[in-house]
């Protein structure tokens, strides 16, 4: 049985139509004659959709419960039983509900094409698995209903279902995709224009990429290795020199000539990592290729041209584009053909272009002088060659016989090459040259003369200088090794310094600064953000050189002291990039921050909104229908009924009161404009006074307050109402026959007030939410009060230089504590 055939049509975003278009080919195949079936289609309530199906077959579908909810999902089993020629599946990458054969329809799908039976399918660019990250990032939402890529990629045919953004914003707003409930939603989050360009982007490179992934399938399986201008692919050679953003902007024209051209840059790497020798400017370049449209690569190779040349190809580029040597004549004629002879003998079909720029044939000929070695050793290596040199002549003038010629030649030799192993080439070099003279001199017929009579005494002398060169260069190339192997230790000591930092808790920015600063050896470091000082180390001086290093697009890393070599440059760049991402972070940690209260006022206003909806209605409506029954002419009224309709309104507009008078109090605590009047006020005297305030009498509440309680420092009259609302609280919450116990006592300069019930309690991790606004979390019931009661006690107290506290009882329950200065000589 031969395995059906997978089309899939993919869409940016919901709206764009790919429902539409799969039932339009729906009845355009069966016009043709073929067996078409609507499998599941999902119309969303789209008129037009819905339009689309009549006159089709639709196979009923499967309904499923779970959790009391009826569920419709796809009737597998029917569709295998009427086994059409196409069926049409919407919405491949949906989740079936549990108790369905498989967890996702793209498996139902899979067992429709291994019986034989085509299928169209649709789905959107965010549900694909691979794209998740990049959606999210996008949009904000994350998608958990996703089709692996495997999937889509085995699939015979996919067709983008493309819709300008501003036509499907269009659409949305004209109610043609969402009801309009939905539509100002949906315009202002998921469908912003940027969202839905961005999107369609993706389902556009996604399908190009896939294309791509097709073609190379077809070449590799028909052994096809020549080019195929299908687009032109234009490969630039970068090698972190001056020269790169010429080499860039060249092959970014060469791409844009042919309509989808494709620009890539790669940077070919020595395995040891020192191919580049100038970091910051091939991250600028990086930057540009990426700014204009292309991809950066680095590879890594000991052979660049070989190197180039495979890359381009494995890339299947039809330009390779390279800059003219930056060597100069003298070193080309001594080292052979360059870079850019070995890429055009190897490159083939591959076209080659070879760009000059302002570096061109610039380069010196002569190594510097010492080579990767220190001073210090250059200037030992000459002082050993005038030294030992005398000292060896010497003592072999002395020792000489007619027969020790082949010893004096071997001991200078044995010189030249130690003086080339301590300083390098140059007190090598002269090393050699001082041997040959003085050998010719002291040494051979005739004597004290400087005479070449045979010419194998300048061989001799050539071979002097080809040793010290030969070991030169051995010496120079290990001792660059070993510099770098030490650079390499010390930068990562220094990221692993600064991470340490970081992990420790320090400052990230002032720590990335301060290792800086220690690192290079500068008298001060400066990080500015947004054109103002962030963090700065050091005392820099007044004639300090200042240099400017950028951090990203915000920042600008100012350096005073020194100028730091080209070598140091490669770590600062990534201690750049480090702080551009720590810049990044508290940028990011900054708008969490706001956003997150930002969410808390809107929490807050939330809940005010729904207790004033509910908590001010109630008095209002009572009170009104209390004066408009005692307004009706209609019925005459009892003088009883008419007393108790007055107390009604009385009682709700006391009510009313209340309730708008703790709103102004939480206004003027949370301003800041509480008005408290401190004087010296009994604890016995005000708690008398709550209790008669509530009518509480001995059987609610038990008091234990001393005779000899001191006074407190407080306005009586907020301390009152601070002990009302506490009292009630408890009272409210206390079981039935257990009483509320009021005590108090003093200790160094305080005095506490605990009010303890023997309620449920509260968890000690929601203890101080009780004390927000608008929050009822067991402090009061769900049917009365704002949330305002303990939110006022507190801020009344704190307004008294005191504190309220939640603890538990002992034995259970919820003992709140006020702890208000004493006054006079209790204050002990």
């Amino acid at each position: 049985m031969r395995r059906g055939r997978l089309r899939v049509l993919l869409g940016a975003a919901p709206g764009v139509g790919k429902t539409y278009a799969m039932l339009e080919e729906g009845r355009r195949l069966r016009s043709e004659g073929r067996d078409v079936v609507v499998a599941f289609v999902e119309t969303h309530g789209r008129r037009a959709t819905a339009a689309m199906v009549a006159g089709l077959e639709v196979v009923p579908r499967r309904t499923l419960s779970h959790r009391g909810l009826a569920l419709e999902e796809l009737d597998l089993d029917a569709v295998l039983r009427r086994r059409p020629d196409v069926a049409l599946v919407d919405e491949l990458a949906h989740s079936n509900a549990p108790g369905s054969r498989h967890e996702k329809r793209w498996q139902d799908v899979e067992e429709l094409l291994e019986a034989g039976i085509d299928v169209i399918s649709t789905v959107n660019t965010q549900h694909i698995e691979s794209l998740g990250d990049v959606v999210l990032e996008i949009t904000g939402a994350e998608q958990r209903e996703t089709v692996p890529d495997r999937v889509l990629r085995a699939a015979d045919q996919i067709e983008v279902v493309d819709l300008a953004p501003e036509a499907l914003r269009d659409r949305l707003a004209n109610g043609l995709v969402y009801p309009a409930e939905r539509i100002d939603a949906a315009l202002s989050n998921y469908f912003r224009l940027g969202n839905l360009t961005a999107l369609r982007e993706l389902a556009l490179l996604w399908l190009a990429d896939e294309v791509d992934q097709a073609l190379k399938a077809y070449r590799a399986e028909h052994g096809i290795d020549r080019k195929w201008e299908a687009r032109e692919r234009v490969v630039v050679a970068l090698t972190g020199g001056p020269e790169g953003e010429t080499l860039v902007r060249r092959g970014a024209r060469i791409a844009s000539r042919s309509s989808g051209g494709e620009l890539i840059a790669v940077h070919v790497t020595a395995p040891d990592g020192m191919r580049a020798r100038h970091p910051g400017a091939l991250d600028a370049q990086r930057a540009l290729v990426e700014q204009l449209g292309g991809t950066f690569h680095q590879v890594v190779g000991e052979d660049v041209p070989r190197a180039l040349v495979e890359f381009a190809r494995a890339s299947d580029a039809t330009q390779l584009v390279i800059g003219v040597s930056r060597r100069s004549r003298l070193a080309a004629a001594f080292t052979g053909p360059g870079i850019g002879a070995t890429v055009i003998r190897e490159s083939g079909d591959i076209d080659v272009h070879i760009v000059t720029h302002a570096a061109a044939g610039s380069g010196f000929s002569l190594p510097k002088a010492g080579g990767a070695l220190s001073r210090r050793r250059l200037v030992w290596g000459f002082a050993l060659a005038l030294v030992a040199g005398p000292l060896l002549s010497w003592l072999l003038r002395a020792l000489h016989t007619e027969t020790s010629i082949t010893s004096d030649v071997l001991a200078y030799q044995l010189l030249v090459i130690v003086v080339a192993l301590v300083g390098g080439i140059w007190p090598g070099l002269f090393a050699a040259v001082l041997s040959g003279i003085t050998l010719n001199v002291l040494f051979v017929e005739p004597l004290y003369t400087l005479t070449i009579a045979d010419p194998r005494q300048f061989l001799a002398l050539v071979f002097y200088v080809a040793n010290a060169l030969l070991v030169s260069y051995v010496v120079d190339q290990a001792a660059r090794r070993s510099r770098t192997a030490r650079r390499a230790a010390a930068e990562s000591e220094l990221l692993a310094t600064i991470a340490g930092s970081v992990l420790r808790g320090e400052d990230a920015l002032q720590a990335m600064v301060t290792r800086t600063r220690e690192a290079f050896g500068l008298t001060g470091v400066r990080l500015l953000v947004d054109g103002e000082p962030r963090v700065a180390d050091g005392e820099p001086a007044r004639d300090d050189r200042v240099t400017n290093v950028p951090i990203g697009r915000r920042g600008v890393l100012e350096l005073h002291g020194p100028d730091l070599a080209a070598s140091e440059r490669r770590v600062l760049q990534v201690i750049a990039a480090q702080l551009d991402a720590a810049i990044e972070h508290g940028a990011l940690a900054n708008a969490a921050r706001t956003a997150d209260a930002l969410a808390e006022t809107d929490k807050v206003r939330s809940a005010l909104l729904a207790a004033v909806g509910h908590d001010l209605r109630r008095p209002l409506t009572s009170a009104s229908a209390a004066i408009s029954a005692l307004r009706s002419d209609e019925v005459a009224l009892p003088a009883a009924q008419r007393t108790e309709l007055l107390d009604t309104a009385a009682e709700s507009l006391d009510s009313l009161a209340a309730l708008v008078t703790n709103l102004l109090d939480v206004s003027r605590v949370q301003a800041g404009a509480l008005a408290v009047q401190i004087s010296a006020v009994e604890i016995a005297d005000v708690v008398l006074a709550a209790l008669d305030e509530l009518g509480l009498g001995p059987g609610e509440v038990e008091l234990d307050l001393p005779e000899d309680a001191p006074a407190v420092l407080a306005d009586a009259g907020l301390l009152q109402r601070v002990l009302v609302n506490l009292l009630a609280n408890a009272v409210r919450h206390s079981p039935d026959h257990a009483r509320v116990r009021v005590s108090a006592s003093g200790f160094r300069g305080r005095v506490e007030l605990r009010i303890a019930d023997r309620g449920p309690g509260i968890p000690a991790e929601r203890r101080e939410d009780v004390f927000t606004p608008f929050q009822r979390l067991g402090d009061t019931d769900n049917e009365t009060g704002l949330g305002l009661g303990l939110a006022l006690s507190k801020g009344f107290v704190e307004g008294m230089d005191g504190t309220l506290d939640a603890e538990d009882t002992p034995g259970g329950g919820l003992t709140m504590v006020v702890r208000l200065p004493a006054a006079g000589e209790g204050a002990r």
